[in-house]
């Protein structure tokens, strides 16, 4: 049962990560539209969609990557995959550490507010944006591959256990 849970928490981190590409793309655009749009209902509406995504739903993801994925990948013997995990988990305080200063002006143009500064609006989000690609990146060209294969070696050798071969 739990190996099925683990396979059913994989496929709901790809799903996650999958949703933050697309939020990611939301927020580049909002990005563009700022300038000449900032007040406009649509992009209220986008930036407090964005806003509460990265809030509900991004935030918890990393905190499950942390329980999840990470502690076993810790423990291995390739210096190189600690060391990735470890600049993953660096990479988590820096995006939540971004998303504080990010997420109180979304909610500021979500609500109609204009006190906003646009240039260091931009920049944060420019800065989020990279670091998040890039994490993510990280993540799923090494770090769930990694993460997937012991678990398929854990559940082969737990079904090669039950069967008495």
């Amino acid at each position: 049962m739990k190996a099925i849970q683990q396979i059913d928490q994989f496929k709901a981190l790809d799903t996650c990560h999958q949703r933050m590409h697309q939020q990611l793309a939301e927020l580049a655009d909002l990005l563009e539209r700022l300038d000449a749009d900032s007040d406009s209902p649509h992009c209220r509406q986008k930036a407090k969609t964005i806003e509460a995504f990265f809030s509900e739903v991004a935030r918890p993801h990393h905190a499950d990557e942390e329980k999840m994925v990470f502690p076993g990948l810790l423990l291995s013997s390739n210096a190189e995959l600690v060391q990735a995990v470890q600049t993953l988990q660096q990479d988590h305080r820096w995006i939540e550490q971004n998303w504080l200063e990010l997420a109180p002006m979304l909610r500021a143009i979500a609500q109609g507010e204009d006190w906003v500064e646009i240039a260091e609006l931009k920049h944060t989000i420019e800065v989020f944006v990279s670091l998040c690609h890039d994490h993510i990146m990280l993540e799923e060209s090494l770090i769930y591959p990694e993460a997937k294969a012991r678990l398929a070696e854990e559940l082969a050798s737990r079904a090669k256990r039950l069967t008495g071969a």
